[in-house]
């Protein structure tokens, strides 16, 4: 069992395959190039299983597999069924926004992938465009029913943004009740690398807009999930991300691994440590002691609680896209 400084059992490990994306988010990198990282930097999928195997061994028992945009990564279904035949009942998961699910979600399926996290920020193209830097909606809404079709079990994330998706909320909401999806809107994040320009909504406001068209009953947060979960009149449940509330840390369960090989205890923190040596010399031992560092470094709690009196909200300059969320 893997077990943090301050007590909490961390079971959930989440993997970003790839810094690339194919969109430019105005509140991710909009600014960034259409680059990569060479592909001698980044730990083949060989090597990243090789750490797997000491997660899962020590008691992880859910991965997700984020980026940058991970379907930009060839051959991920080969990783992801290694992780599969390596413990079928993992809780495995992807992120992603949509945009290749068309032509890979079968596959991804097949391979042993269970549930998939779709990004939605708009129903209206041109907003969903001025967003994602480019048209891109109705390839995401493909992927999103053929993900259905196949019998991946679908979540869409979105992020209100105020003046530009705000007004969109409810019908996303719509969007998706009627095909049985949940939803989760979520706080943009302040970061260096996002449009300044940009302005989020907290929580309150997003439950205001909801509360235009529905009844709602607070359910709470599920076990250390970070969405705390709602439910409209008719029964729908949807969730909120809002990592600026002061309970949003306490029960964190959460590592990541970027493709570089580097262990990062929280995402709000730049502080990270590599274990791509150890792995690339085979040395296991080695590996498992980064882990048991990153595990007592992890901090208590993020920077972004917008509640604690006498301290100003930090912008993080965590790179989102290296990390995923």
């Amino acid at each position: 069992m893997l077990i943090d400084g301050y007590g909490r059992t961390v079971n959930y490990l989440r993997i970003s395959v790839t810094e690339r994306c194919n969109f430019r988010c105005q509140y991710c990198m909009p600014e960034k190039p259409f680059s990569w990282v060479p592909k001698e930097n980044l730990l083949s999928f060989e090597e990243l299983f090789l750490f797997v195997k000491v997660a899962i061994d020590e008691g992880v028992t859910k991965i997700r597999l984020t980026g940058g945009e991970p379907l930009l990564r060839e051959d991920l279904d080969t990783f992801i069924k290694m992780i599969s035949d390596y413990k079928p009942d993992i809780d495995l998961a992807l992120t992603t926004n949509g945009y290749l699910l068309p032509e890979t979600a079968q596959r991804l399926k097949d391979a042993g992938l269970k549930r998939v996290n779709i990004s939605l920020d708009s129903l209206k193209a041109e907003t969903a465009a001025k967003i994602a830097g480019r048209d891109v909606l109705d390839r995401v809404l493909k992927g999103i029913e053929k993900a259905l079709e196949v019998g991946l079990k679908v979540k869409i994330n979105m992020v209100p943004l105020k003046g530009i998706n705000d007004d969109e909320i409810l019908d996303i909401l719509e969007y998706c009740k009627v095909r049985n999806i949940k939803v989760r809107f979520i706080e943009y994040m302040e970061n260096r690398h996002a449009s300044q320009a940009l302005r989020g909504m907290h929580g309150k406001e997003i439950l205001a807009k909801v509360k235009q068209g529905h009844t709602i009953k607070a359910l709470g947060r599920e076990g250390a999930s970070p969405s705390f979960n709602y439910l409209l009149e008719d029964g729908t449940e949807f969730g909120l991300i809002d990592p600026h509330k002061h309970d949003f840390c306490e029960n964190c369960n959460r590592i990541r691994l970027t493709a570089e090989g580097n262990l990062i205890p929280c995402l709000y923190f730049d502080e990270a440590m590599s274990i791509a040596e150890a792995i690339k010399e085979g040395d296991i031992e080695k590996a498992a002691g980064v882990l048991a560092q990153v595990l007592k470094d992890k901090p208590k709690e993020n920077r972004w609680n917008e509640e604690e009196s006498g301290k100003a909200q930090e912008t993080s300059a965590r790179a989102f896209y290296e990390t995923g969320g």
